[in-house]
Parts: C-alpha cells; structure tokens; sequence
C-alpha cells in the first residue's frame, strides 16, 4: 500500500456487469461481448471496459457531499493489464494536492485487484468546498436583511 493512501473496500466484477455496461454505453467491442472472439485475442478471454473499471474505482471512494462539489478532471489514466470476470477491484487514493483556499484538491488514485495487481491508475481533481468559505444562507429571505 502507498503510505498516506486510504483503501477502499472491494467490487467484484461480474458478467453482467460488463453486459450492462455494454447495452449501457454501445460499446460492443467483441473484446467484452463475444466471448469465442475474445478467446482469440492477445487477451485470451473477456475483459471488462477500461471505463467500467474507472467508474466502479469513482464508486468505491467514499466522496463526502458536503464537501466535494464536482469532479473537475480526470487525467493521466493508465489501463496496466485487464480485468476479468470475478477479479475484485478496490482503490488506493491518495491526496496529491490539499485545497490551498481555491476550491481544488487533487488525488492519485491506483486501483488494485484482489492480487494486489495495478490496473488503473489516474489522477483525479474535485471542486471542494474550502474550510474558509462561509455558510450559504438558508434561504433568499435571509440574504436580503
């Protein structure tokens, strides 16, 4: 584990899955679907979609909405060996870059299969709410006294 990382808990990918992800986004690609074709290729079986792995890691980490607004940027994603049906997947985050007052952090994010295998690694900013902002008001009444 990379020091200062949390770990989240766990997500094993199944066969629907990747069929629902699929039907989902249109992606077809015979390396998810066609399970004869799929045995053919340099893979040797089905794999899940590279963006199906990265969104269950953006379902796994635990964002709290009182304080991250949005996801600003995803950058630097790198696909490091498949992920097949059955593998469990968890994320290691990592905070790369506090908020400093403006409103961005940044995270490193690698995310691991049940071998401790790297899969997925990224790097990840969010809009937060900074510590020194004020409350919003809890309603337009209050704002015009």
């Amino acid at each position: 584990m990379t020091p200062d990382a949390e770990v989240t808990r766990g997500r094993t990918i199944t066969e629907a899955d990747i069929v629902a992800f699929s039907a989902l986004t249109g992606d077809h690609h015979p390396q998810h679907t066609d399970a004869v074709w799929a045995e053919t290729s340099h893979l040797g079986g089905i794999v899940a979609h590279g963006m199906l792995v990265l969104s269950y890691a953006l379902g796994l980490v635990p964002l709290d909405p009182e304080r991250v607004i949005a996801l600003r940027r995803i950058e630097d994603v790198v696909f490091k060996r498949p992920v097949r049906i059955g593998d469990t997947i968890r994320v290691e985050a990592k905070l790369a870059r506090p908020d400093e007052g403006r409103g961005l952090e940044g995270w490193e994010w690698r995310v691991l299969n049940q071998d401790d295998e790297l899969v997925v690694r990224a790097k990840i900013e969010a809009v937060v709410r900074s510590e020194d902002a004020p409350e919003p008001a809890e309603d337009a009444a209050s704002v015009a006294r």
